[in-house]
Order: structure tokens, then C-alpha cells, then sequence
């Protein structure tokens, strides 16, 4: 018997990429010289809101190996991940799969608030950046940063500045400033003319330091 085929994962990418690397190239000397580099790689999209923040919460604090271990753990069982199908599940057998108490809290959390509405997904098309922070972080373990991650790689929002997200400020360490430590406010300063489209900067700054994509 053949085993199941697992579903097919529809990938998305961002319609202002081209215009955006345009843009960039022509505001930012570093940009200019970093985006060749990368081909037609750019940011991908995959999955539903839901999965995204759990293997958000999931992979706290854990290297990337275990996380997906934990992972495919916890994924494999409901039937199908969805909110309501989470929350039905048993303790211990998500304690099994590896998920510590507190990990296991925020995962309950973030499908009562998605089962229940509290999260207004359908709307966030037409919410700002910041309204849509501000419905995530009101969700356990979630935080700004986790937040900012989900704009940028789910929703795909152009504009995004993640200034608490230690890669970024290594890498304009790195392009911007000859490897002197970097602040927050020096990492405003350069973005200024990153923008409309700090989120794709901030993609080809990561790429700086690791060729391989950032995928969530």
C-alpha cells in the first residue's frame, strides 16, 4: 500500500519584490551591492496564520533540530492542526511530543484566541502593522518580535523594521558600520532609506550573514 501523500504546501512570494530591490539599489549603496548577489531568491510565504505562530511558539528557545522535532511530534497529533482540534487535545500527550508546561499553556492560548475570534485574521488585510502587533502580543507568548517575524513572513507586509532582532543590527554592524557595535537608533537611521520596503532590506541583510533563506 503507498503511503499518503502529504499535502502539497502552496508557497507565496511578495508582487513588490522586483520594485522594491529597484528601490533599494538606488537609495543604498550596501543594498545596491548585496541584492546581485542572492539571484531571484526573495521571501517566501507558506502555510496558514495558525501554524505559523504555533511553530513560532514551538521553536522558542530551542535549536532548529529540536524545534522541528517537537514539532512534527505535536503536528502529527490532531487529525488535521487546526484551532479547535488543538484544543481537544491531552496534556500528556502533548507533554509526549515534547512540549514543555509553559509551551503547552501558549499553544492553548493562541487557539482560544483564534477559535474564539479574539484574532480578527479576515480584517488584518486591512489593519496597519501596528494593530495587528497589537492583537498578537495580547496572545501568551507571543511578543513584538514574534510578531514583527509573522508580518514579514506571513503576511508579507513590505515596511516592517524588526529593531530587536539581533541578526539585523549584526548585519548593518557588519555592511554599515566596519563591525562596531550597533543600537537600535543607528538601525532607524540607515533604515530611513530602506523604506517603503524595510522588510525586504532587512531579508537581504539576514542573506549577508546567511546565504541560506529565513523561512517560518
Amino acid at each position: 500500500m503507498p503511503a499518503p501523500r502529504k499535502p502539497s504546501v502552496k508557497i507565496y512570494t511578495p508582487d513588490y519584490w522586483e520594485e522594491a530591490c529597484k528601490h533599494l539599489s538606488r537609495k543604498d549603496r550596501v543594498m545596491k551591492r548585496l541584492i546581485p548577489k542572492f539571484g531571484d531568491a526573495c521571501l517566501e510565504s507558506r502555510g496558514d496564520a495558525f501554524t505559523t505562530l504555533a511553530r513560532s511558539v514551538v521553536g522558542q528557545q530551542i535549536s532548529v533540530k529540536a524545534a522541528q522535532s517537537v514539532w512534527d511530534k505535536f503536528a502529527a497529533l490532531p487529525r488535521k492542526l487546526t484551532p479547535a482540534n488543538v484544543l481537544k487535545l491531552k496534556v500528556d500527550d502533548m507533554r509526549g511530543a515534547g512540549l514543555s508546561a509553559r509551551k503547552i499553556e501558549y499553544l492553548v492560548d493562541l487557539a482560544l484566541h483564534f477559535d474564539s475570534g479574539l484574532v480578527h485574521v479576515d480584517a488584518w488585510k486591512d489593519m496597519d502593522d501596528e494593530q495587528i502587533i497589537e492583537e498578537l502580543v495580547a496572545i501568551r507568548g507571543i511578543g513584538r518580535w514574534t510578531a514583527e517575524m509573522f508580518l514579514i513572513f506571513h503576511l508579507m507586509r513590505p515596511n516592517v523594521l524588526p529593531v530587536d532582532d539581533l541578526g539585523l543590527l549584526n548585519g548593518i554592524s557588519v555592511n554599515y558600520f566596519s563591525g562596531d557595535p550597533v543600537s537600535r537608533s543607528d538601525a532607524r537611521d540607515v533604515a530611513v532609506a530602506w523604506a517603503p520596503y524595510c522588510s525586504v532590506a532587512t531579508w537581504y541583510i539576514w542573506r549577508s550573514l546567511d546565504p541560506a533563506p529565513v523561512t517560518y
